[in-house]
């Protein structure tokens, strides 16, 4: 079992995780706590470090059959947003980080994405499927501001007239509203929109660095306006946090033009248990246990699942109760509309200066 590592005694503000877990792949066991770290380490702070990467290739294909996506595409590795459950932490591992506060503080950018999206997609054998922006972490967490890696894979896109979906929960999207509408035009594009609770209170605990609800909920309302289509994906959904407010969280997206609303409940795998459990201890202490023991009952026993068509939905009575109230609110608000299809025939490779020379 692993050792816990403490921050400090109080909940660290800003950032969602409150420890650093050790790293599986490193021998040395690391701590942040004040009278146990090394000589040559300094305590995290809050403030975030940026990390030039350049990756072989950056389309992925989806394998499991839960998310609804064939390909992803994440121009950032690790998310300053800091969502505390979030399932991505557990990749920072592979990078030599760890999965706690490391995740939202080393944030790793993939400077040459453009360019190996452009070979992907120009490639004789690619045939259009629409590839995901985030299926791992947000492309518009703070750090694209600055860098816009996300707004030049959207120009590649529109280039070459191909579908891309975008999931965030980051309202930056909206300075790309230029190149969105004009993907609009051919049918695209879709966006989902990350909102699982209307408490701005407990999403400054949750997401501390994320997009406040009010501009999540103005930014659903001026993508629908503009005409692009908008899910909502309402992920996690807690047990003993977020879902006391199903009905009208689904009744205000639906006011505000979104077309789907999708749910997930809460699973923790890998450092998540150790993660999460430590920032519900330090957050919200009077029903900590209570609260896990929900989220277990939803997996059978345990706080995670990785069982395909279970994992993301839960079993048992909980997670059942949430299905059904998200299902009668979808159908009261009119929020189960089909699918969006993306359009696929206007897909133009030979926008490709290598394809013109055959």
């Amino acid at each position: 079992m692993r050792q816990e590592i403490k921050i400090s005694r109080d909940l660290v503000f800003g950032r969602g995780a409150q420890i650093n877990p050790n790293n599986p792949f490193e021998n040395r066991v690391k701590s942040t706590d004040i009278d146990e770290i090394w000589i040559d380490e300094e305590l995290p702070t809050t403030r975030t470090r940026i990390v030039d990467t350049f990756p072989k290739t950056i389309v992925n294909k989806v394998i499991s059959p839960d998310t609804g996506m064939e390909y992803s595409l994440n121009p950032y590795q690790g998310c300053e947003h800091g969502c505390v459950y979030c399932y991505a932490r557990n990749t920072h591992t592979y990078w030599g980080y760890s999965s706690g506060i490391d995740f939202e503080t080393t944030i790793l950018a993939k400077k040459n994405a453009v360019e190996l999206l452009e070979k992907k997609i120009t490639s004789k054998k690619w045939k259009p499927h629409p590839i995901m922006l985030s299926g791992n972490t947000d492309c518009y967490q703070p750090v694209e501001k600055q860098l816009q890696l996300t707004r030049q894979l959207l120009e590649v896109f529109l280039k070459y007239k191909h579908p891309v979906g975008i999931v965030t929960k980051n309202t930056l999207i909206l300075r790309d509203l230029d190149i969105l509408k004009e993907l609009n035009r051919y049918n695209l594009i879709s966006v989902a929109i990350s909102i699982n609770t209307l408490d701005d209170k407990l999403r400054r605990k949750l997401e501390p660095r994320a997009s406040s609800i009010h501009k999540r909920l103005d930014l659903i309302e001026r993508l629908s306006s503009a005409g692009i289509p908008v899910t909502v994906l309402a992920a996690p959904i807690i047990p003993g946090l977020n879902d006391h407010d199903i009905f009208n969280l689904v009744k205000e997206v639906s006011s505000l033009g979104a077309r789907r609303i999708s749910h997930i409940v809460l699973r923790l795998n890998g450092d998540l248990p150790e993660i999460f459990s430590d920032w519900l201890d330090k957050s919200y202490p009077d029903r900590a246990k209570k609260v896990l023991n929900k989220v277990a009952e939803m997996h059978k026993g345990k706080l995670g699942s990785s069982v395909y068509g279970e994992r993301m939905s839960g079993t048992g009575i909980i997670a059942e109760m949430i299905d059904q109230q998200f299902k009668m609110a979808k159908r009261l608000y009119q929020l189960d509309k089909p699918p969006f299809e993306y359009n696929t025939s206007v897909f133009d490779k030979d926008k490709s200066p290598q394809m013109k020379l055959f």
